[in-house]
Parts: C-alpha cells; structure tokens; sequence
C-alpha cells in the first residue's frame, strides 16, 4: 500500500523516542532530532488527523490542548500509534513531516507537533522544530 511504504523508516522515529523517554538525556535528545531530521530530509511522512469540526471549506489539523492551555498539533508515526488515540479513527492523511514542521511554526496559537500523543509521545516545541530544520531560533 502506498501510505505504508511513505510511511517505513518512521520505526527509527519510534525506537529513538523509547530510547530517550528511557534516558533522558541532551545526548539522547539530540540523537532523537538527528533521526527525526534524517526521516524529514527522506521525505518520510507522518500521519495528520483532521479536524472533524473545521469548516467544510478547508482541511485543519487536530489541535490538542495539553493542561497547561497550550495547543499543539498532533501528527503519528505509523497506523498502530494513530490506532491508539482515544477519540477513535478520525478523518486523517499522510503528509511529508518536513511539511508539517512548516505549517505548525506558520501557525497562531500553536506550541508545536506531538508526534504520537497517546503512546511513544515526543513534544516538539518551536525551537526544537528548528533545530531539526537547522534554523536558528532568534525571532522566536
């Protein structure tokens, strides 16, 4: 199937956060963004859930709002963690991650990606957004 093969590789995403939530670490960190990048620069894609109160007049991504108030955009590496999610199968699509890296740091109001929220969960702030696009983080 098409959306499996954009979708291989995102394992190495997956054991690169089981690694870190192990040993948490700044080497273990940086390792886990070096994957992370790696899979953006192979065009590797995640899996994006919709929105199911957006306007039918566009697409918009699920936001997520952690306890503290803030929002993120929500993103899977593979079917078996989007399977995961607790609100059910939702109307979702697969994107290039580098992709959504752009459209969350475009984005008002949104903290930045959850890859995987309800299982192998890692958090990517803005900045960390940058590090792995290689931008620097002054106008943040």
């Amino acid at each position: 199937m098409e959306q499996d093969r954009k979708l291989a590789g995102n394992e190495k995403i997956e054991t690169a956060i089981h690694a870190l939530q192990k040993e948490m670490t700044d080497e273990m960190l940086a390792h886990t963004l070096t994957v992370i990048r790696k899979r953006a620069k192979e065009n590797g894609h995640v899996i994006v859930s919709l929105d199911p109160l957006a306007g039918q007049d566009s697409l918009q991504m699920r936001v997520l709002c952690t306890d503290d108030g803030k929002r993120w955009f929500t993103a899977y590496t593979s079917f078996e963690e989007q399977s995961k999610d607790k609100n059910g199968v939702m109307s979702a699509f697969t994107a290039e991650l580098g992709k959504i890296f752009r459209i969350t740091l475009d984005a008002d109001g949104i903290e930045g990606l959850i890859l995987n929220p309800y299982h192998c969960t890692l958090m990517l702030n803005r900045q960390l957004i940058r590090i792995i696009l290689g931008e620097t983080a002054a106008n943040e």
